[in-house]
C-alpha cells in the first residue's frame, strides 16, 4: 500500500481516504463520488473496528457484506480498496497499546452513552490516516459528533490533511442511511422518519426566530417519547463546539 501510494505522490496527484466500516450504501457510495471529484486518486478502507463497539453492543452481528462492497466500488472504479485484518491494525504481540483520545468532545451526548466509542474511533482513523497520508478525508454528517472529533485530532496533531464533510443522504421517507438500519422491524421503520421530521421542526422555529433553545428541546423530547421512541439525547448546540 505504501509503495503504490508513493509512486502516486510522485506523480503530483492528490489522494483522497473513504473510511468506511462496509456495508456500503448510497451514502457510502455519495462520499466516493465526491472524493473522485476532488481528488486524482481515491483510497477507500473497509475495516469494523472492534475498539469502537462497547461492551455489549453488536460488534459480532454488524454486516458485513464485503462481496457485494467491492461489487459496487468497482462499478465506481476506485482506485484502490484497503482491506486490512485486525491483527494488521491491532497486532497481539503489543504489550503496549496506543490510543487517541478527546476527552471534552467524547464524553458527552453520544459518547456519554457509549463510553470508550469515541476514543475508539479517534484511534483507528489517526491509523488509517497515519497509513495513508491522504490530502483529503471525506465523512458524512450523520454521525457529526464524530466528525468534529476526527476534525479536532488533525487539528492538535498538526496533520497535513484536509477534512471534507459532506450532507446526510437519506431514504425517501427522510430516514438517514446508515447499516444499522437492517435491524429495524418493518414498524419501526415507518415510524423513524418521525424523528427527522421532528428535527426539522426545531430547525424551522430557529430560523423563525425561537431562542428558547430548552423550550425546543422539551418539546421535541416530549413529542418523541409520545410517539414512542426512547430518547437518550435531544440537544441544540454550537455547530463548532457542541
Amino acid at each position: 500500500l505504501r509503495d503504490e501510494l508513493t509512486e502516486t505522490r510522485k506523480l503530483k496527484k492528490k489522494i483522497s481516504l473513504v473510511p468506511t466500516m462496509g456495508n456500503i450504501h448510497e451514502g457510502h457510495l455519495s462520499l466516493i463520488k465526491n472524493a473522485q471529484k476532488l481528488s486524482d486518486y481515491v483510497v477507500v478502507s473497509i475495516f469494523v473496528n472492534p475498539t469502537q463497539f462497547i461492551a455489549g453492543e453488536d460488534f459480532n452481528e454488524y454486516p458485513r457484506t464485503l462481496d457485494s462492497d467491492i461489487e459496487l466500488i468497482s462499478k465506481l472504479n476506485v482506485n484502490l480498496v484497503f482491506i486490512p485484518e485486525a491483527i494488521e491494525l491491532y497486532p497481539i504481540n503489543n504489550k503496549i497499546s496506543t490510543e487517541v483520545s478527546i476527552p471534552e468532545l467524547e464524553s458527552i451526548y453520544c459518547g456519554k452513552h457509549r463510553p470508550g466509542h469515541f476514543r475508539g474511533v479517534a484511534t483507528i482513523v489517526s491509523k488509517l490516516f497515519n497509513i495513508v497520508q491522504p490530502d483529503i478525508a471525506i465523512f458524512g454528517e450523520k454521525d457529526y459528533q464524530q466528525l468534529l472529533i476526527i476534525r479536532s485530532l488533525v487539528k492538535n496533531l498538526f496533520l497535513p490533511i484536509e477534512i471534507i464533510s459532506l450532507p446526510t443522504v437519506r431514504e425517501a421517507s427522510g430516514l438517514a442511511m446508515s447499516s444499522r438500519n437492517n435491524y429495524l422491524t418493518e414498524p419501526e421503520r415507518q415510524k423513524a422518519p418521525m424523528l427527522y421530521e421532528c428535527i426539522k421542526t426545531t430547525v424551522n422555529s430557529i430560523i423563525n426566530g425561537v431562542k428558547d433553545y430548552e423550550k425546543l428541546e422539551k418539546e421535541a423530547k416530549l413529542f418523541l417519547q409520545e410517539a414512542g421512541f426512547k430518547i437518550e439525547y435531544y440537544n441544540i448546540c454550537d455547530s463548532e463546539t457542541l
